[in-house]
């Protein structure tokens, strides 16, 4: 399935997670770790388990615990038994390592979507998530942690775009997503208010090559959607491409439309008309 569009929400505010499903988002993200207060985690447990246990099936549903080195991360895992959630959210991850340590540690076999850049350690692991990659639902990154991490004031300029530190997190995550032939999922924008902002950080996300998009508020996930979902004029070119090589299956350079096209556009061009679904 596609992974455009991921929305957190809470677990500890289950009055949210109906409006979650219905708020057009590809997959919803029920959320155990940060969002939800020491003192919450346990009614946020029975919240997650009782809602997952009950729409199994239905809209992707991933479940977010909380590290494995956390006091909490145990007693994720009881809450987990039972369910089939569509994957689960890794925080904290430090490469395959985490991976393994996670799927033998779960009772049965679910997809991970690891959070890769939220600790220093975990910069250095990045390039080995293609050692688990059939254990992978995807790879994402996150931008509050690591400078929380390491005391830096800030991550992003002014403008929005990340600070050097930070940008080079993110384009590790993304070469080591498609190193791992896995979807690269980009990581949220905090200000759900300003979806002009909104607009461009999303432009420059699928320039770069991420497919997809964690949300923090439902008004986010219809500039997602629209942001990952090829237009009319992508996919006549995708499909003009691939009509022009397939009419010349040994060719490795073809001329069309005026251009000189060769291999790695009909790589695109085949991406594009997979991520339309055809």
């Amino acid at each position: 399935m596609r992974l455009r569009s991921l929305l957190f929400v809470p677990g500890d505010r289950p009055e949210r997670f109906e409006k979650a499903l219905a708020s057009g988002a590809d997959a919803v993200i029920l959320d155990l770790e940060d969002s939800v207060a020491p003192a919450n985690k346990p009614i946020a447990r029975a919240r997650v388990h009782e809602f997952a246990l009950s729409h199994s099936g239905e809209t992707a549903l991933l479940i977010r615990i909380n590290p494995l080195t956390s006091p909490e991360f145990e007693d994720d895992l009881a809450a987990l038994s039972g369910l089939h959630p569509f994957a689960i959210v890794l925080p904290k991850a430090e490469g395959a390592a985490s991976v393994r340590k996670l799927a033998a540690s779960l009772t049965s076999a679910f997809p991970i979507l690891p959070i890769a850049t939220e600790t220093a350690s975990a910069i250095f692991e990045i390039g080995s998530y293609r050692e688990v990659s059939t254990s992978l639902c995807g790879l994402t990154w996150g931008a509050e942690d690591l400078p929380a991490a390491m005391g830096a004031t800030a991550a992003r300029r002014t403008d929005g775009r990340y600070t050097p530190p930070y940008e080079l997190a993110r384009s590790l995550t993304l070469f080591a997503a498609h190193a791992a032939a896995v979807p690269a999922i980009e990581t949220v924008y905090p200000d759900f208010h300003d979806l002009k902002g909104l607009s461009t950080y999303l432009g420059r996300a699928r320039r770069d090559g991420f497919s997809g998009m964690m949300a923090i508020h439902p008004s986010q996930i219809e500039a997602i959607n629209h942001a990952f979902t090829p237009d009319a004029s992508e996919i006549a070119w995708a499909e003009k491409v691939a009509a022009a090589f397939a009419a010349s299956p040994d060719a490795g350079v073809i001329q069309l439309d005026g251009r000189m096209l060769d291999l790695p556009h009909l790589k695109l061009a085949l991406r594009l008309l997979k991520s339309a679904g055809q």
